[in-house]
């Protein structure tokens, strides 16, 4: 079997699908690695390096595609615009391995299928426990949660730990961080690490014990949640009247923060508003936000979509791919995850489609030249646009925390 690696195409992408320490690994399972010459490079890793692994570079786009299967971090789905191009390449009984936007891009998954190729999304990697080594999104939220409060505090006219000095005492940052999952709890951590005082929010209760053990401090809110997540461990929305309720009481917090990093959103669907224009008015002049929701609009009212904004003198980040600002790191972490992904499906060096099996059947979305996800099928079925979204609204499926709503414990779905 061989399998392609092919070079992101997604603008500002610097990641890869697959690092050279992994090749090893999958040519002892039978499988022959061809990388497309220069994929690795802009995440540090050059060609020389997979070759010595055993790799076989390729010179073409088409010569990564092939092969049996393909493995990239953006698939035509995830990568709208641009990854149109690739649909030239794909054809009938090949494996395309990454991620696609289903619930954001459903309209994309027929293109593919229309080619008679099978996709895997691994947005879907379902949240059991065997699964937990396979899920991409949960490791790209790590970094997300890291890199986001460095932002902060290059932004930030202030300094995060509390200093003692002879020139005077100087108070240490205050954080707000909303949503408990991967990203949140990562945020949290390392803002406690860089010395700050943190308090964070999640409509879960049972998160409280996790944002304690990290060194925060747990907001309370007095609103009725009923039930956040779907049976898939998705978030859901929670209706107009909760939002609205949620707003006014997150105000007073955000109001008294230096630093809000929000983390909230629903696969496939806007991201709720929690902080609005009005809560932003009430902020010190300097504080910073960093919105990981704004891929689908963001929880901050004023938020733009990889852009700063300042407004009441409060500076508005709206990144939608913070793991491609860490490539090297992103990069080994999303190729041990894709890497463990498709040897559950090999054996005897052979690909294995059992749709018994509750990893495969979840993840595999088209096949055959239809599209056999349920749920995507649905999405379809019940209106979704046929239009395919620009480059500037298609959404990174890496960042923020699926709507407050996950915990590392549970292994969360990080929006998309």
């Amino acid at each position: 079997m061989i399998v392609g690696v092919a070079k992101e195409t997604y603008p500002g992408e610097c990641r890869v699908a697959l690092v050279p320490s992994i090749v090893p690994q999958l040519t002892k399972a039978g499988v022959e690695i061809v990388i497309e010459t220069g994929a690795g490079q802009p995440a540090g890793f050059e060609d020389r390096a997979y070759q010595e692994k055993g790799a076989r570079i390729v010179p073409t786009r088409a010569d990564a595609f092939s092969g049996d299967v393909v493995l990239q971090v953006r698939s035509f789905g995830a990568n709208p615009t641009v990854g149109q191009s690739d649909l030239q390449y794909m054809h009938e009984g090949m494996v395309m391995v990454g991620m696609c936007d289903p619930l954001g891009n459903p309209s994309a998954i027929r293109e593919i299928a229309k080619r008679h190729a099978a996709m895997l999304s691994l947005e879907l990697i379902p949240r059991i426990t065997r699964a937990q080594s396979m899920d991409v999104l949960s490791s790209m939220a790590t970094i997300a949660g890291y890199r986001a409060v460095l932002l902060a505090a290059t932004r930030l006219p202030k300094m995060f730990p509390l200093m003692m000095t002879a020139a005077g005492t100087i108070s240490p940052a205050r954080v707000f961080v909303i949503g408990a999952g991967v990203a949140g709890l990562q945020a949290i951590a390392t803002s406690r690490r860089m010395g700050a005082v943190v308090r964070a929010y999640d409509v879960r209760p049972a998160v409280r014990e996790q944002v304690e053990s990290l060194g925060a401090q747990f907001v309370e809110m007095e609103l009725e949640t009923g039930e956040a997540e779907d049976k898939g461990g998705y978030a859901k929305a929670l209706g107009e009247q909760f939002y609205q309720k949620q707003q006014q009481l997150m105000a007073e917090v955000v109001a008294d923060s230096d630093i809000v990093i929000t983390t909230a959103a629903i696969p496939g669907k806007q991201s709720p508003v929690l902080i609005t224009a009005q809560a932003v008015q009430q902020m010190a002049a300097g504080s910073v936000i960093v919105d990981l929701a704004a891929e689908r609009g963001g929880n901050c009212e004023l938020t733009c979509a990889d852009e700063l904004v300042v407004q009441h003198n409060v500076t508005i980040l709206g990144p939608t791919n913070l793991p491609a600002e860490v490539p090297y790191h992103a990069s080994q972490m999303f190729a041990r995850n894709i890497s463990t992904f498709l040897l559950h499906l090999v054996e005897d060096g052979e690909l294995k489609m059992d749709q018994e099996d509750e990893i495969t059947r979840e993840t595999l979305v088209t096949m055959g030249g239809e599209i056999v996800h349920e749920r995507i099928r649905s999405l379809l079925d019940d209106g979704q646009p046929e239009s395919i979204p620009t480059e500037s609204n298609a959404p990174s499926s890496t960042a923020g925390d699926s709507a407050l709503s996950n915990q590392t414990g549970d292994r969360q779905r990080e929006g998309s």
